[in-house]
């Protein structure tokens, strides 16, 4: 008689799972039990809860799941009515695209805009410096506005001692500490004056190794692109750094190197030839005509009402008339409207969210007080003061700061 091993389930899972290690000399082989890239692309995976390519995103949270899976579509909501502004925590988190512009939820921009639901996930210490693009939309840690544009975010800012000494480029710019222009008031990166170039400690602070096409220095700026010739104190170095002849302020080239050509450098901007400074002028936009026209009229990369040419004009006209663009009060920072035309409306527009008057910043924050009492207190009455629909420690901006003490262990997106 042939006597049967019958196995219980789990433990012919067991053997089956041992199974699969393959030993091949020193070399052991396991197979995973679980993809772990690549596999957010249908519709099981994509509501199961799980985070199946080890991405951080999980089910319609992913990018992925969206072109690939039927469960994250747009849903057509059968309602007889006009469209409504994607501009809440409820219509932002229903999978509807309320107001049909081809995108919904957190793939509208308006949504993108409200923390509070999670869309923008690059936006803390921790996050803008793991090296992952955590919300998946090109950009790495401060390479990403979250991060470099971030409220309580402080590994992307090169202008301490201590990001001006860490050899790291924080602010992804290209540039690393004292090679960055933003370090060059701390006191590590501060140009030392030299009268005597034999007495210098750097060696480009002298005409013979500002004009030699060399990086003496080793700090990734040349010549006159480096701030050890350009202010210098030595005369000839200073001749010969300045961009401030006629010929050379209307040649269409940068001369001295050091990142702006003919008018937008201040060597011609400023000179005191009367004749580089008549022609300059006239190349300024600053006039009523100029800041209206939707072009760069100096060439300095700004347009109209975006260069500070005509937004702190002379010409009262042109100052009025950017003035009343701008937003720059409570009710423009809280009427829905891009007013200034820049593609930023209300707070998502840096002109409200970091406004110099308290009133204006009071649309956009709700944990903005005189001390930390007050900002406390108005963290815990109850009250939208920013008026941006969320309450005390349900507000984004209550529970990420780290000064709001009432909200701790509470953060939003967590």
């Amino acid at each position: 008689m042939v006597t049967r091993t019958v196995l219980s389930p789990r433990r012919a899972m067991t053997l089956a799972v041992a199974a699969l290690a393959v030993s091949c000399g020193n070399f052991i082989f396991e197979r995973p039990l679980t993809a772990k890239l690549g596999y957010e692309t249908d519709d099981q995976n994509c509501s199961d809860l799980y985070d199946n390519d080890d991405d951080g995103l999980y089910d319609c949270q992913d990018p992925d799941c969206w072109p690939t899976s039927t469960v994250c579509g747009d849903i057509i909501p059968n309602i007889d009515q006009d469209p409504r502004k994607e501009n809440s925590f409820a219509l932002c988190t229903d999978q509807i695209d309320n107001d049909e512009s081809g995108r919904f939820d957190c793939g509208d921009t308006n949504c993108q805009a409200i923390a509070e639901v999670c869309c923008s996930r690059e936006f803390t210490d921790k996050l803008c410096s793991d090296g992952i693009d955590n919300d998946q939309n090109g950009f790495i840690d401060c390479k990403d506005f979250g991060c470099s544009k971030g409220m309580y975010v402080t590994v992307c800012t090169e202008k301490d001692d201590k990001n001006c000494s860490d050899g790291k480029d924080n602010d992804e710019d290209g540039l690393v500490d004292c090679a960055d222009s933003g370090c060059s008031a701390t006191a590590k990166c501060k140009p030392q004056p030299c009268v005597q170039p034999d007495a210098c400690a750097g060696p480009e602070q002298t005409l013979a190794f500002c004009s030699d096409g060399k990086d003496n220095d080793g700090d990734g700026l040349v010549d006159c692109a480096d701030l050890d010739c350009s202010a210098s104190q030595l005369a000839e170095v200073v001749d010969h750094c300045s961009e401030d002849t006629l010929d050379e302020c209307k040649d269409g080239k940068d001369n001295n190197a050091n990142g702006y050509v003919d008018c937008a450098d201040n060597g011609c901007k400023n000179s005191t030839n009367q004749t580089v400074s008549a022609y300059c002028k006239t190349k300024v936009e600053s006039s009523a005509t100029d800041c209206k026209d939707g072009k760069d009229n100096d060439g300095n990369g700004f347009v109209d009402c975006d260069d500070f040419g005509c937004s702190r004009s002379s010409d009262q006209a042109a100052k009025d008339y950017c003035d009343n663009k701008a937003e720059n009060t409570f009710a423009k920072c809280t009427d829905n409207v891009d007013n200034d035309g820049n593609g930023f409306a209300d707070c998502q527009d840096y002109s409200c969210s970091q406004h110099k008057d308290v009133a204006v910043r009071q649309a956009c924050q709700e944990s903005l007080g005189a001390s930390p009492e007050e900002v406390n207190r108005k963290c815990s009455d109850g009250i939208d003061n920013d008026l941006d629909g969320f309450v005390d420690c349900l507000d984004w901006d209550c529970s990420w700061n780290t000064d709001v003490k009432v909200c701790a262990g509470r953060k939003v997106c967590q």
